[in-house]
């Protein structure tokens, strides 16, 4: 059996962002032909950060796939983003990492990405560690809680 690829946590900070590394890890992964079941750029926390940063996704691909190192790429981020401040970056990031299910749909989502963690793990989704937020479904998924 293979040992599945995961992207880094979204709660890893890259120049105090949270998911910019899972962001950059996901464009590398997506390549590779390793990650072709995530939702990638347009939809989640890919959009989110997107939005917020003001960057172009398809520039930041490519400069991704070009290469280089977490400090080189952010490096590209804050030249070519809108230059949010130290502040900005820590609340938006809080707010990434704290946020939940906000309306009947959204939790509908949410139980339904835990019913797919249990069908995985073969357990039911009582069993599972209690979460609350998208990140936290994240690293269970993956296997990080």
């Amino acid at each position: 059996m293979t040992q599945q690829t995961y992207p880094r946590s979204p709660k890893t900070l890259l120049g105090g962002i949270a998911h910019l590394g899972r962001f950059i890890d996901k464009i590398r992964l997506w390549h590779e032909g390793k990650i072709q079941e995530y939702n990638y750029i347009t939809v989640g926390f890919d959009k989110y950060l997107i939005d917020f940063l003001h960057i172009d996704p398809k520039s930041f691909e490519q400069r991704v796939l070009a290469g280089g190192t977490d400090e080189e790429l952010l490096a590209w981020v804050r030249a070519n983003s809108r230059k949010p401040s130290e502040q900005e970056i820590a609340q938006w990031s809080q707010g990434l990492l704290s946020s939940g299910p906000k309306d009947d749909a959204a939790r509908q989502r949410f139980q339904g990405r835990l019913q797919e963690v249990a069908t995985k793990r073969a357990v039911a989704v009582s069993s599972l560690p209690p979460v609350s937020t998208w990140a936290d479904v994240i690293e269970l998924d993956e296997g990080r809680l």
